[in-house]
């Protein structure tokens, strides 16, 4: 690598790094969490911490077994660990980061080259892959005068690959695999690259099968063997035997609905919000005058398209290039433009169910692609001018400056106050058993979200006593329990119901058959019985926490 792509990718890096390295650390408020990180990070933080005791059980749904999530990344974090000595939580959010950050720019630079034979296409391609954005921050601009937008068009760029880390080392592994198959190395390594992706994050799995798959018949069409089948065959094997153990019923999670994004995108107001438009496509189509519905949704999909592409769209050049000479086109170009279109064709038509806009993740696989052949386009362009890679760099790098703000305040959006810490990490030490919480409260959230940084418990649902106390939770973060398919309701419910029991062999009971060992509450909460007729003693008091433990 020259000296400027080593700047590139340190840059790059560095930048993407800011997204998480601030979170986890301890202030003087105590530790705090920027963007998503109070919710993702932490529910991560929890399953690493289950998975580190040797447990099959959902830390957040105690009783239950894990079903229904990915777990590659979060046994990756439980065997550096081990090995390490290092805190997960460190290793979580400042150490894996960066290296993730590298690894991705590197195998980005040596994929091209290996492909291409150009090391300036190589370059502008990582720089796509590290700086990409939408043309949310034009709407935000001409709207409010500020740089923002990220996610407008509902999908996140690049800046914020690695707040969603198995994502990030999703990429590593596609990558890797890519790289050993342009070298035609050994077969095995290259399946077990694309293998294992399905237990990292089964988009990237669902979408690498089918791209090998495709790939591998026009391989087999031009006469070139099978070689790509047989990874393909492989792969699949190998995905299967990692995925349908503890995801039997994820099938079940997915719903057909198409055009989700696309309505949603145009009628929210924290996405484009353009709600005359939304008013005017979905009325066509439930009137079912598909002369004008047709027109406007692809319309919106056009905005959807365009949007969250941002300058990547010069790529469809490439793309259009291809396309009229099929015939002779390499396997690779045919993989890429099916992770391309499959990454955009499965969102549009459906949705997960209990997190539709979980599908979305999906469309970044689209995204990381487009980016990485709009380097190559923008590559040619600047043979021939310097004015093209000065104007795209100009209109790229907003969306990162927009989204950078979110992190780089001195004060957090979510918090575990000094206090709290003590408590969990006292709550750590102690023999193991099922801590019983308080449900969240979503209107007293809405409340505090005036008062940055608000207590983890005042932010979202989320797993941050499971993943400090390190101990199951009867009932927590509610929203990974939709996502994972878990029917959580009726146990919130029965919940709610022992707080307000007068009758205390009900309540003694409720403990009973819960396995519950200990209750987590703050000042001010309760139950209606007293603790001599819950079973109760007090093990620990701050000035925000009191545990009990249940006595046999």
């Amino acid at each position: 690598m020259r000296i400027k792509d080593i700047l590139l990718v340190a840059t790059g890096s560095l930048v993407w790094s800011l997204t998480m390295v601030k979170s986890g650390l301890v202030y003087s408020y105590g530790m705090g969490f920027w963007g998503p990180n109070g919710h993702d990070g932490v529910w991560h933080l929890a399953l690493a911490e289950s998975l580190s005791r040797g447990s099959r059980w959902m830390p957040v749904f105690s009783g239950e077994v894990l079903k229904n999530y990915h777990v590659g990344f979060d046994l990756v974090l439980v065997l550096l660990n081990k090995v390490t000595t290092i805190p997960i939580v460190n290793l979580y959010f400042q150490i894996i980061p960066p290296v993730l950050a590298v690894l991705i720019g590197v195998l980005v630079y040596k994929f091209v080259v290996l492909w291409r034979k150009s090391r300036e296409e190589a370059f502008w391609a990582t720089f796509f892959v590290y700086f990409g954005g939408s043309f949310g921050w034009m709407v935000t601009l001409l709207r409010s005068g500020e740089i923002g937008g990220e996610s407008m068009f509902w999908a996140q760029q690049s800046v914020s690959t690695l707040i969603n880390p198995p994502f990030a080392l999703s990429l590593v592994l596609l990558l890797s695999g890519l790289i050993l198959l342009l070298k035609k190395k050994n077969l095995l390594l290259v399946i077990l690259c694309f293998g294992i992706l399905v237990q990292i994050k089964a988009y990237a799995g669902i979408l690498a099968l089918g791209g090998l798959f495709i790939a591998g018949l026009y391989n087999l069409w031009r006469g070139k063997g099978i070689r790509l089948l047989k990874v393909f065959l492989g792969s699949l094997t190998l995905s299967a035997l990692l995925f349908l153990p503890i995801n039997k019923d994820s099938g079940s999670l997915v719903v057909f609905k198409p055009f989700w994004f696309l309505e949603t995108m145009m009628g929210l107001s924290d996405r484009l919000g353009w709600e005359r438009f939304y008013s005017a496509m979905t009325n066509y189509r439930l009137g079912g005058v598909w002369v004008k519905a047709v027109p406007a949704y692809l319309v919106a999909f056009a905005i959807f398209w365009v949007g969250n592409l941002g300058t990547r769209i010069i790529k469809d050049l490439l793309i259009w290039k291809w396309l009229k000479n099929f015939r002779k086109q390499s396997f690779l170009e045919v993989f890429i433009v099916s992770m391309i279109l499959g990454g955009v064709v499965i969102p549009t038509f459906f949705l997960q169910e209990g997190t539709p806009w979980n599908t979305i993740q999906f469309f970044y696989y689209s995204l990381f692609f487009s980016g990485i052949l709009a380097g190559v386009v923008l590559a040619g362009l600047a043979k021939k001018s310097y004015v093209a890679p000065f104007l795209i760099v100009l209109l790229t790098i907003p969306t990162t400056i927009g989204t950078l703000k979110h992190y780089l305040p001195s004060r957090p959006p979510a918090m575990v106050s000094k206090d709290e810490l003590a408590a969990l990490n006292f709550l750590a030490k102690q023999p193991a058993g099922v801590v019983l919480t308080y449900p969240f409260d979503a209107l007293a959230a809405k409340e505090a979200e005036a008062n940055p940084p608000r207590p983890l418990s005042l932010y979202e649902s989320t797993a941050y006593v499971s993943a400090f106390a390190k101990k199951p939770v009867y009932l927590e973060d509610e929203v990974n329990l939709d996502i994972t398919g878990y029917g959580w309701q009726e146990r919130r419910e029965a919940t709610e119901k022992f707080y307000q029991l007068s009758d205390a062999g009900q309540a003694r009971e409720f403990l009973k058959s819960n396995n519950i060992a200990y209750l987590y509450w703050f000042k001010g909460q309760r139950a209606i019985l007293d603790e001599s007729q819950l079973g109760i003693s007090r093990i620990f008091k701050n000035a925000e926490v009191d545990i009990y433990k249940v006595e046999k």
